[in-house]
């Protein structure tokens, strides 16, 4: 089943992908896969954002032109989910602390970009964003530099990927967002309350909810939706169920 909604400037149409529904927001396709796995689709190419979720999940995506991965961790990085996708073509975009983690295989197809570096290639622009835990500490499960969150730039649109971070000035303060897709899980990033502050500070035109189970279930999307959408309308909040089957 289809349905065209007219948001801003964008086509908005849902359908039914592989286990999941996938979004085409004028040229730019989104699909949700897994906790903070996801594919882009612009033009001929695909973008695979943080591939770690069962094989099953990947089966149906194409070959992808980019890979991103934000961290280290298990549910942003793992090999063997990285293994069943097909890289012959692909650059992988990934901080030194990932690319330390990779074997040797994928060495020269690897990209590094530390916290505020790009790459542009295929007419895609990814521009490396900060990513970490407030208050910054040693001990912190993430640490300022060591991950990335992304923006990448699909012909007029940028779309931000949070990667695992809180509400860091660096989020707070980006402009001309148009997709992104923002974590909120405890203990590991943010409370539902300080990620809407937080869009409500950068106002992308459009927000998900992603990444967003933690160490004690799933985080309340729908009251992250109310807390946005009270204060800007103008804001649209997609929610959509990135834990299929849970």
């Amino acid at each position: 089943m289809k349905r065209t909604i007219l948001l801003f400037t964008f086509a908005f149409i849902t359908y039914t992908g592989f286990g999941q529904s996938v979004d085409k927001i004028n040229d730019i396709s989104i699909q949700p896969i897994d906790h903070a796995t996801l594919a882009l689709g612009w033009q001929d190419k695909t973008i695979v954002i943080d591939p770690s979720t069962d094989p099953k999940n990947l089966q149906n995506i194409a070959a992808p032109a980019f890979v991103l991965i934000t961290d280290i961790h298990g549910d942003h990085f793992n090999v063997s989910s990285l293994e069943n996708l097909d890289l012959g073509k692909a650059t992988l975009i990934v901080p030194q602390a990932v690319a330390d983690q990779l074997p040797q295989k994928y060495r020269k197809q690897m990209r590094i970009l530390k916290n505020g570096e790009n790459f542009t290639s295929s007419g895609i622009a990814i521009e490396a964003i900060p990513m970490y835990n407030l208050p910054e500490k040693a001990d912190a499960f993430h640490t300022k530099g060591r991950g990335n969150g992304y923006v990448i730039t699909l012909g007029n649109k940028r779309i931000y990927i949070s990667g695992d971070t809180e509400d860091i000035p660096e989020m707070r303060t980006l402009s001309n967002i148009d997709i992104a897709f923002v974590c909120m899980n405890l203990p590991y990033t943010m409370t539902v309350q300080q990620a809407a502050d937080a869009v409500l500070a950068f106002k992308p035109k459009v927000v998900y909810p992603y990444h967003y189970r933690g160490q004690n279930g799933k985080s309340d999307i729908k009251r992250f939706q109310e807390l946005v959408n009270t204060k800007d309308k103008n804001i649209q909040v997609i929610l959509r169920d990135w834990y299929p089957g849970e």
